[in-house]
């Protein structure tokens, strides 16, 4: 039997395309999808239930209305000087043993000397501001509601027994049901306190660390952190101060399904970088007049226009190192095909991409996000606006900058009249290693609270103080040590926002540990 040529090119495609697919299957079975986790000592015999008075200190905290406002001169400073006397109140033997000094009246930093000063220190952040609650009256506020129930009973309710309200007034401190109720609870004096009790705890044990250990808490975080952390970082700089670690807020452990469906172990999500942002308005113009004698394209419809091709034409997605790093932590837990197109990215990240870009959350991972937030016409049914008016918002992917992304909306825009104001901006974050022993003491403690966690770089969708401290470390890690489910994720600058005493405990132990086995 006689082959012809045409036969012969088909047989060579299929064994061609039989050795893909047995090169695609092989390298999936081999892919090494998860970094193996040190071995950990099991922490027994452990109780994570705080103690009545570090759970008495830290509602007590909550109960200060240390609410910030986008314009800074409009704060009621009150609470803010009533915190500061109560964090000296409280942690008498930290203000006694640290070296504390404040910044811009309201910024506060504490210096803990250690025994080497040829180490290089290490720094925790912090905000003790909140953002407001809808409808609070601050003089409302009275230290005599007091809702603290018995901590030994923590764990006797289910914790998604959860109301959409507020079941106790959002600055009570109230503690019930195993959790600790009010503004500020997960956002963010939890790290405060936990740091503050954990410094309490070390003092009167006689602890002194090898290293200078540093606490710096803003107090603007929530409008920007130009006041705080921005005046409290040039003072750093200023003395010359680089920091082995940093460590802030920015990444949770979700806990079994909320991040995932098919991911039903605790994720530990530390973010080694962060998204930077940029809002630009767009006023676009065209021809006004009555409503009557419309011309073929108004302003507001050559702004539907571009926001059309902003919201189509979107700068594209890529996998940075962190979410490379995620994807190999998380693939064990995914789908066949869903392993296959990560350990095959040399032919098949298209279509990796395109499977990360079907969600929002997962999109936001890969791409500068483009977010049409405003838009605006005339200001009468029957006028026709000579200017139309759009607010757009982007998160800025590490690698991709400010720049570029306003250039991308002068390409989209070049064939209209446009003038293009910038609002607001910020680079996006530098990326911090995972070779360092600041990101390594992460994963070692988590591997002792959380054995069956999968632990992984990430990176930031908001905005962190820490963002500001890149001129003093280059190692900066925002995680903290709560696991969440879906819900409670939600409470944060929600209504009920809470932390259970289980995930307050924890984060006492986890950052004492930190501090003393540096």
């Amino acid at each position: 039997m006689t082959i012809t040529g045409n036969e012969k090119i088909i047989l060579v495609l299929l064994a061609l395309l039989l050795v893909v697919v047995m090169v695609l299957l092989i390298k999936t079975w081999t892919y090494n999808f998860e970094t193996p986790q040190p071995a950990m000592e099991q922490t027994e015999n452990i109780s994570y239930l705080p103690s009545p008075e570090a759970i008495r200190r830290f509602a007590g905290g909550i109960r200060i209305p240390t609410v910030s406002t986008e314009v800074y001169e409009d704060t009621d400073f009150r609470p803010f000087d009533e915190f500061k006397t109560y964090l000296a109140d409280v942690y008498p033997r930290v203000n006694e043993t640290m070296e504390t000094e404040t910044v811009n009246t309201y910024g506060l930093v504490f210096r803990w000397k250690g025994k080497n000063p040829n180490l290089k220190p290490i720094l925790f952040l912090s905000h003790y501001d909140m953002v407001p609650v809808a409808g609070y009256d601050p003089d409302q506020y009275s230290e005599d509601n007091d809702f603290f129930l018995d901590p030994e009973e923590a764990f006797s309710t289910p914790l998604d027994e959860i109301s959409e309200q507020w079941d106790y007034p959002p600055f009570s401190g109230a503690v019930a049901r195993g959790r600790i109720y009010g503004r500020g609870t997960l956002d963010m004096k939890c790290m405060l306190f936990s740091l503050m009790e954990g410094a309490e705890t070390l003092i009167a044990e006689g602890f002194q660390s090898e290293r200078d250990i540093w606490f710096a808490f803003g107090h603007d975080e929530e409008v920007g952190g130009r006041q705080g952390a921005l005046q409290i970082a040039a003072m750093f700089r200023e003395r010359g101060l680089s920091f082995d670690a940093v460590y802030d807020e920015g990444g949770i452990i979700a806990a079994p399904g909320a991040a995932m469906e098919s991911i039903q172990k605790p994720l530990a999500l530390v973010g080694t970088g962060e998204k930077g942002f940029l809002t630009l308005r767009l006023r676009v113009k065209g021809l006004g007049g009555h409503s009557s004698m419309p011309p073929a394209k108004s302003s507001l419809v050559y702004a539907a226009e571009i926001i059309e091709r902003l919201n189509t034409e979107q700068i594209a997605a890529r996998i940075i190192p962190p979410i490379a790093s995620f994807l190999d932590h998380i693939g064990s837990q995914m789908s066949f095909l869903d392993r296959m197109t990560i350990a095959n990215q040399w032919i098949m990240k298209p279509l990796l991409i395109r499977n990360l870009e079907k969600t929002p959350a997962s999109n936001a991972l890969v791409r500068t996000t483009t977010a049409i937030t405003m838009a605006r016409g005339s200001d009468a049914a029957n006028v026709l606006a000579s200017v139309a008016e759009i607010t757009v918002n982007f998160r800025i992917l590490p690698g991709d900058s400010v720049a570029g992304v306003i250039q991308h909306v002068q390409d989209i825009c070049q064939d209209y009249e446009v003038d293009i104001e910038v609002v607001s901006e910020r680079e996006p974050s530098g990326i911090s290693s995972e070779s360092t022993r600041g990101f390594e003491i992460i994963r070692e403690k988590i591997g002792r609270l959380y054995p069956d966690a999968i632990v992984s770089s990430y990176i930031t969708i908001g905005g962190t103080d820490s963002y500001k401290y890149q001129t003093v470390s280059e190692h900066i890690y925002r995680f903290l040590p709560m696991q969440l489910n879906t819900f409670e994720q939600r409470t944060i600058h929600n209504e009920n926002e809470h932390i259970s005493l289980e995930n307050y405990g924890k984060m006492l132990w986890y950052f004492q540990e930190i501090m003393s086995t540096f």
